[in-house]
């Protein structure tokens, strides 16, 4: 057994040393070809680095730091991240980062993407044009990118579109373009000789790998020997194990069998015993069982009779139940009905009660306004009486007054000197003017008064109105223009003087180097604050002198004058004229001025 034993464990010590060597051997390859690796990316981050610090960016003093982009999950970054810590470009630190889409790239001097990751060229140049961005690319085609880099055996070899580079506005070192790839066909042998390459490293590493798989093969067949031998081993282990654990098994219980023989004697005399009084209590349990049977069998045939009597009484239960139902159902429709002709109720005389306050309401409204009129009425009397003594009691005395300064220029004249002569030229003029000023008060008394509209086609007026004006229009050179004029529901002389009153005002009041400008218009819009009410919308149109917007409110007041009478002549109650017509017709009148620019007068007219 020993000798078996030390046979196994040596070997054991053989597999594992055999196994020992092929995972050195192993291990140096691997590791010849991850320092390979590794010195390739640091002679990337290290080429990209010289690329920077040989390429003068147009803004480069406006830049605190030099950022770099890496396109895509490029292990590159870590490389590039850990030459930053120790080199600068252009004596500044460099910041790295990392973009995952074409579309994120802003803010950087230089980006690196790697032909692997499948971003097209075209579209990255196409996206980072005119942003001062130089683009270093991996494996691309010739002449594709700004500088493109192809990996030549253990190091790399690179190619310049000059003129890419210098559309950028980027300077390119002399250094740095001497020792670039200058033609496409010697482009074309580098990557021949890199797919050479390639092939032979893969070949060699073909190689390599089937005879460590053959090694390994090896030493699981060897593995699977040494464990089936220690799978033997442990199981006579076991079994020795058992042997002797029976040995003491059967000693212990020779010795434990004599003195369980006596004590189960008397232990089977004590369960007779107890056998015979069980048996005793079981048969008296049996006669009460039995007992206890006939009781429960003529309960059960009391409890099947009352069974029998709550069944009938369920079928009672149940046709009452419908009727009550039928009843609650009956009487709830009676409440509804009941509770609804008391709501119709409350409602009818609520409405009646609403209808008598309102019509109260309406008798005193009435009232008011008969009242209202009547009191009008007397004012209007009163004014037309006032408009008679206007017209003839106050008339009179100019007239008189009129007549004799007259007389005294035909007579006197000669006698008075130029201080007199000028004085009775200022009363003459003075009661002309006081003549005007009650003819138009006279006017305005009399607009409104008429009720019987009719309907007047307001182009038909305006044409009449350029016939009016024609001598004045003439002698402006003004231009009167109007579209959209509809038919309205008027008093044809009072429409006719509103318009004409707005548009000699247009023609007035401008400045003298001016041409006039007047242009009339009209929409139909709708008044929603009374109730949806239709209006005919005129607006007229100037290129005067306009109006303060803080004298806009007085101008419609009678004789409001904004200019002196040398500078602009007239009574100053012409739009107190038009205010009168507008709202005696149902309509508002307003308008919009600008000093300088004109103003546009609109006023409304129900349809």
């Amino acid at each position: 057994m020993m000798f078996d034993t030390l046979n196994i464990k040596n070997h054991i010590v053989s597999v594992l040393v055999v196994t020992f060597m092929l995972v050195f051997s192993y291990g140096d390859i691997y590791a010849q070809e991850l320092g390979n690796e590794e010195v390739k990316r640091l002679q990337r981050a290290i080429f990209t680095f010289n690329f920077a610090q040989q390429i003068a960016w147009p803004n480069a003093e406006d830049q605190e730091t030099f950022k770099i982009g890496v396109l895509g999950p490029d292990r590159t970054i870590l490389d590039l991240k850990a030459l930053a810590l120790k080199r600068k470009i252009n004596n500044k630190p460099v910041e790295i980062l990392r973009f995952q889409s074409v579309k994120a790239v802003k803010d950087i001097q230089l980006l690196y993407v790697n032909q692997k990751y499948n971003y097209s060229i075209d579209y990255i140049l196409s996206k980072i044009t005119g942003k001062n961005i130089l683009l270093v690319s991996e494996d691309y085609n010739f002449n594709s990118s700004m500088i493109n880099m192809v990996n030549v055996g253990d190091s790399f070899e690179y190619e310049i579109n000059v003129d890419r580079i210098q559309k950028e506005g980027f300077v390119i070192a002399p250094t740095l373009r001497r020792a670039a790839i200058t033609s496409s066909e010697k482009w074309k042998q580098l990557y021949r000789k890199t797919e050479r390459t390639l092939q032979v490293v893969q070949e060699e590493s073909k190689e390599q790998q089937s005879v460590i798989k053959h090694r390994e093969q090896q030493i699981q067949n060897q593995n699977t020997q040494i464990t089936d031998q220690l799978e033997q081993i442990g199981d006579q282990r076991q079994e020795i194990g058992k042997q002797n654990r029976r040995i003491e098994s059967l000693f212990t219980e020779s010795q434990l069998q004599q003195k369980k023989y006596e004590e189960k004697v008397l232990i089977e005399q004590e369960l007779e015993k107890n056998i015979q009084e069980q048996v005793t209590y079981i048969q008296n349990q049996q006669i009460k069982i039995d007992s206890s049977n006939l009781e429960i069998e003529k309960q059960y045939e009391v409890l099947e009779n009352q069974k029998s009597q709550i069944e009938n009484q369920k079928l009672t239960l149940e046709k009452q139940s419908t009727e009550l139902n039928k009843q609650k159902k009956i009487n709830i429709l009676l409440i509804c009905l009941v509770a609804l002709f008391l709501l119709v109720s409350f409602m009818v005389y609520r409405s009646y009660l609403a209808k008598k306050r309102f019509n109260k309401e309406l008798q005193e409204k009435n009232l008011a306004i008969y009242e209202q009129s009547l009191e009008l009425e007397s004012k209007n009397k009163e004014l037309e009486q006032f408009a008679y003594i206007a017209s003839h009691d106050l008339q009179e005395p100019l007239n008189t007054i009129s007549s004799f300064i007259g007389l005294i220029s035909e007579d006197y004249g000669d006698s008075f000197d130029e201080v007199g002569k000028e004085s009775l030229n200022f009363i003459q003029d003075a009661s002309e003017r006081m003549k005007r000023l009650i003819n138009a008060l006279l006017q305005y008394s009399r607009l409104g008064r008429r009720s019987d509209y009719e309907k007047v086609d307001v182009n038909e007026v305006f044409k009449e109105l350029t016939s009016d004006l024609k001598t004045r229009i003439e002698e402006t050179g003004a231009s009167i223009t109007a579209a959209n004029l509809p038919v309205v529901l008027g008093s044809e002389i009072e429409i006719r003087l509103l318009l004409q009153n707005l548009v000699s005002n247009g023609i007035k009041f401008r400045a003298k180097t001016t041409v006039p400008e007047v242009h009339i218009n009209c929409i139909k819009v709708t008044d929603l604050s009374e109730e949806n009410r239709d209006y005919w919308k005129f607006s007229v149109t100037d290129n005067g002198i306009g109006i303060p917007k803080e004298h806009q409110d007085r101008i419609f007041a009678i004789f409001q004058r904004l200019h002196s009478r040398d500078e602009y002549q007239g009574t100053g109650i012409g739009l107190a004229h038009c205010k009168k017509i507008v709202e005696s017709h149902g309509g508002k009148i307003w308008l919009n001025s600008e000093v300088g620019k004109g103003s546009t007068f609109y006023f409304t007219i129900p349809i």
